[in-house]
């Protein structure tokens, strides 16, 4: 089976296009400041798709296993399951560094919040009733912002989540039709096999019963007949060499 039609590399190819996608978004958070909003938005974006990929590549681990079991019988050998296992691991590799990455990321992120919010309450311990008074109120205008902001972050998480998981059921409904072309095409092979084995054992019948008959036939003739028989199969042969290579 050439890699074209062969289901394993039509999913592998998907994989690593969500791979490279994954890759471009990445390389643009990297560049971003590590308290922006914004950042923190691509980082749970970055998480939820680097464990859609990691699903999908156990999947794809699942089925090398199969594989595994009757090489063969698939058409492929160990040098081919191992390409493929090796495939799945980088795979996974790039996943992981980039998963742990945004972790990190997001790690220094909350300690960067915990200063902030360090450097607020320290701010109101002064003693100064003034400056008290405009923190607080610079803490209510703060917190009315962080919470109209907040809403509308959450009403895009939920928007983002709800694609992401359309593009999840649409990726399961196509891995699904592949297992559903890979059952087919065996199911097809297995009876091309049994067809052609009962072709086998009629012609294995058939060749018996003639050989049966020439040795019947040989028999009868004797010693004088088989020089005869072979004398006429001779001639015949020259005729018939004549009439297709001469005229």
């Amino acid at each position: 089976m050439s890699s074209a039609q062969d289901p394993f590399y039509i999913v592998k190819e998907e994989i690593q296009d969500s791979i490279n996608k994954l890759l471009s978004t990445f390389q643009e958070w990297e560049q971003m400041l590590s308290d922006s909003g914004e950042k923190l938005r691509i980082s749970k974006e970055l998480l939820a798709g680097c464990e859609s990929i990691e699903w999908q590549v156990d999947e794809l681990n699942k089925t090398i296993a199969v594989a595994a079991r009757d090489p063969s019988w698939y058409g492929i050998d160990e040098a081919e399951l191992d390409k493929r296992r090796g495939w799945t691991t980088n795979a996974r590799t790039q996943v992981g560094n980039m998963k742990n990455s945004v972790m990190t990321g997001k790690q220094s992120n909350g300690s960067i919040t915990s200063s902030v919010n360090g450097m607020r309450r320290e701010l109101m311990r002064l003693p100064d009733s003034h400056q008290t008074h405009k923190l607080n109120q610079y803490t209510a205008n703060d917190n009315d912002d962080f919470i109209s902001s907040e809403s509308d972050r959450q009403l895009l998480l939920v928007r983002q989540q709800d694609e992401e998981l359309d593009e999840l059921s649409a990726s399961v409904q196509r891995i699904g039709g592949v297992g559903l072309t890979i059952h087919e095409e065996l199911s097809a092979q297995e009876k091309i096999i049994d067809e052609l084995g009962t072709e086998m054992d009629s012609t294995a019948t058939r060749l018996d019963f003639v050989q049966k008959k020439v040795a019947m036939v040989m028999k009868k003739a004797g010693v004088k007949g088989q020089f005869m028989m072979i004398l006429f199969l001779l001639v015949l042969f020259i005729v018939l060499f004549v009439l297709v290579f001469i005229t």
